[in-house]
């Protein structure tokens, strides 16, 4: 397996991944192919992917907005779960996050998402009771 910075012509394997791995895709909005394109090329992503056998098997979309890092997206195929995958591409954001001098690495789990919620734990993540409110200029956003 390879760790790689994510291109441009990921995109189609990313979608087919999140569809793979049980991750909402919302086409019109955050994970259309313009949006994730532009944010790719900008400087406070760094959006990974895993590849085996020539085929993306995992992916992370990290972030920082400058003081706090945040893990986004995190997923990884069902076939290749259990094999410390997510672990390595949480690592490697986090080294990435580190060297710009981010000393804070955050994310958000949904509540349904209790394989996610076990894996953050694993990793030494603190869940925090948080109460999430947001503003949407469209619900596809």
């Amino acid at each position: 397996m390879q760790i790689r910075d994510m291109r441009p012509d990921d995109y189609d394997a990313l979608v087919a991944l999140w569809t793979d791995a049980g991750l909402s895709y919302r086409p019109n909005g955050r994970d259309g192919r313009g949006r994730v394109l532009r944010e790719l090329a900008g400087p406070c992503s760094i959006f990974l992917v895993a590849v085996a056998e020539g085929r993306m098997v995992a992916a992370v979309l990290g972030t920082h907005d400058g003081r706090k890092g945040w893990i986004n997206r995190l997923a990884v195929h069902p076939a290749h779960r259990r094999q410390g995958i997510a672990r390595a591409l949480v690592d490697e954001v986090e080294r990435r996050l580190d060297v710009l001098g981010i000393e804070i690495v955050t994310c958000l789990v949904e509540g349904w998402n209790a394989d996610s919620m076990r894996l953050f734990d694993s990793l030494g993540f603190v869940a925090h009771d948080v109460t999430y409110f947001s503003r949407r200029k469209d619900p596809e956003v």
